[in-house]
């Protein structure tokens, strides 16, 4: 007896690294045939898939809110929309994924929420004190101002009160808070009257998405293929499927349904990975997306096998600082002392960059330090600024690669609980496309084997200011680079002879001399003698703390950091 042909299995989207090719799509071959059924007014045969498919992808939305499961929603779909069972489970699952993401943010937001309304209450406590103050001294002026404040801190905690109480109702009951499809954004202009009921339209109905399937040759609903010297794309068009007959358990039997086809352009350089993606028969996903301008972008992803490493962690490490406008390189030895550039080194200065003289600016140091600038960064738009990280990107992880050394990069977290009412700290978080850069850098080095390894943030510019921007003439964004390396070979930060000599000479400069006339500014402050008495206790035991209470946030550098305020 003849054993059953085991079946392969789907690849599954959660699983593996992804590797993602944009491009644009042009149909140019549509089925002659349309259905009365399905189709609105002349809308040609692709737009109802679509427009099918998104409707499929809410509608399963709401019904698993309700309780009902994939394999039931998998057949009344095909029932209700008319599209094939390939679709509509991609349908359910992109729902199930979006109810998954929202019960992920909802954790994330009440504890975000959380640390915001016990930093409003903290301020709100401290304004009632200053009013307080202000009522006993008799100030009218300052008391007015404070019982403004003290009213608009009460609203805040109000405010983010409310907010907390309601999502953690939903948490509790299970539930998540309401998603707007299309967009929330564009909603509320649809509802100020700045946008078109058109475009909301067309907004929750511009997207079909096909999983990869290793059974099928890689896509059975949108398949790839290379033809003439260049990529078409066959979008399946299932609601024209017509039933034909019933087979012997009395399931319908489909013909087949036909296509849409068109050229693919896609970036010269993804094309040879995309040729051996189709001659491997890999299984690969693609996402169809129309623009308002009627322009489709698709979204190729499959699954990529880590690249041979090339870097080795013996050789020491290339510390990244990264700041608004760019960032700062140390290269860093196993011995934790930063190392000259190698004979005949270069930077890699990418051709795409000939807008104007000065959009990249490398500054190369012959001790082991370089920066790289990009001043455009701090304040371009969108699709500009992700243009020009990538760049950045490429041009650290080539450095990177060319020293064979990993990378090292700071884990700083600029979440949305961070923002407070301190406009000139949310606006300078806001614009810092710190998380942007790591990403874009930590993709780039998975694509070249090059290791990067995150290491924790706390003090690395005091300890480079204090100890090694003099020592080596470099700027603080050199030596907080050089500390982060430091810290991924695994280096303690002692606190040496030197630096407490600078410390000395810092204490012996604001002492007041004798004669001297008082001055604003000038002498030791209460907030200086302070931090002096309690360097005094910190600093002897400082050498003998573990690593972690060395990096802790009330450990000695956070006092050397506010002496260096302070005495400037």
């Amino acid at each position: 007896m003849q054993k059953p042909k085991k079946k392969k299995p789907t690849i599954n989207p959660s699983e593996g690294n992804k590797y993602t090719i944009c491009g644009e799509w042009f149909p140019a071959i549509y089925p002659a045939r349309r259905n009365e059924k399905w189709a609105k007014g002349m809308e040609d045969p692709l737009t109802t898939e679509m427009r099918l498919y998104c409707a499929c992808t809410r509608w399963a939305f709401n019904r698993m809110l309700e309780g009902y499961s994939r394999k039931a929603l998998k057949k009344q779909g095909q029932e209700i929309f008319g599209i094939n069972s390939r679709y509509c489970d991609d349908a359910i699952l992109k729902a199930q994924e979006i109810i998954g993401s929202q019960k992920e943010l909802l954790t994330r937001e009440i504890d975000e929420t959380q640390t915001k309304l016990g930093r409003a209450q903290k301020k709100l406590h401290q304004a009632e004190k200053d009013l307080a103050r202000a009522i006993k001294a008799g100030d009218a002026v300052k008391s007015e101002k404070a019982k403004r404040t003290v009213q608009g801190r009460k609203t805040r905690v109000k405010k983010l009160a409310a907010k907390l109480a309601d999502l953690q109702t939903h948490q509790n009951n299970g539930t998540i808070p309401r998603v707007v499809f299309g967009g929330r954004a564009l909603w509320r202009l649809v509802c100020q009257g700045k946008a078109t009921r058109e475009e909301w339209r067309n907004a929750r109905q511009n997207r079909l998405y096909a999983r990869g399937d290793e059974t099928k040759g890689g896509n059975p609903n949108m398949k790839l293929s290379y033809q003439n010297g260049g990529f078409t794309l066959a979008v399946t068009i299932s609601h024209l499927s017509e039933q034909i007959g019933t087979d012997s358990k009395g399931r319908p039997i489909m013909n087949r349904a036909p296509r849409v086809t068109g050229k693919l352009w896609l970036p010269a350089k993804h094309r040879l990975k995309m040729g051996e993606l189709l001659l491997s028969g890999a299984p690969y996903t693609v996402e169809l997306i129309r623009d308002n301008d009627g322009r489709y972008r698709a979204h190729i992803t499959f699954t990529i096998t880590a690249p041979a490493t090339v870097t080795n962690p013996n050789r020491g490490y290339l510390g990244m600082d990264t700041n608004p406008d760019g960032v700062a390189l140390a290269n860093v030895g196993y011995t934790g002392q930063p190392e000259p550039w190698p004979e005949g080194f270069t930077v890699p200065y990418p051709k795409a960059l000939r807008k104007y003289d000065g959009e990249l600016q490398v500054t190369v140091h012959p001790n082991g330090f370089l920066s790289v600038k990009v001043p455009e960064l701090a304040y371009s738009r969108g699709y500009r600024r992700t243009y020009l990280i990538g760049i950045l990107a490429q041009v650290v992880v080539s450095i990177a690669r060319a020293l064979g050394k990993p990378l090292a990069v700071e884990k700083l977290d600029f979440g949305k609980d961070r923002l407070d009412t301190n406009k000139r700290f949310n606006r300078m978080a806001a614009n810092f496309p710190f998380q942007k850069i790591i990403a874009a850098v930590m993709r780039k080095a998975f694509k070249e084997g090059v290791e990067v390894r995150p290491v924790w943030p706390a003090h690395t510019s005091t300890i480079g200011y204090w100890k090694y921007r003099q020592r080596y003439g470099i700027t603080i964004h050199h030596a907080a680079a050089l500390v982060i390396a430091r810290r991924a070979i695994g280096f303690k930060e002692r606190i040496t002879k030197e630096l407490k000599q600078r410390v000395q000479a810092v204490r012996e400069k604001l002492i007041p001399k004798a004669n001297s006339l008082p001055g604003e500014g000038k002498g030791m402050t209460r907030k200086v003698k302070r931090l002096v008495t309690q360097l005094d206790g910190k600093i002897p035991v400082h050498n003998g703390l573990t690593r972690f209470k060395q990096e802790s946030f009330y450990s000695a550098w956070h006092d050397l950091k506010q002496l260096a305020l302070s005495s400037r």
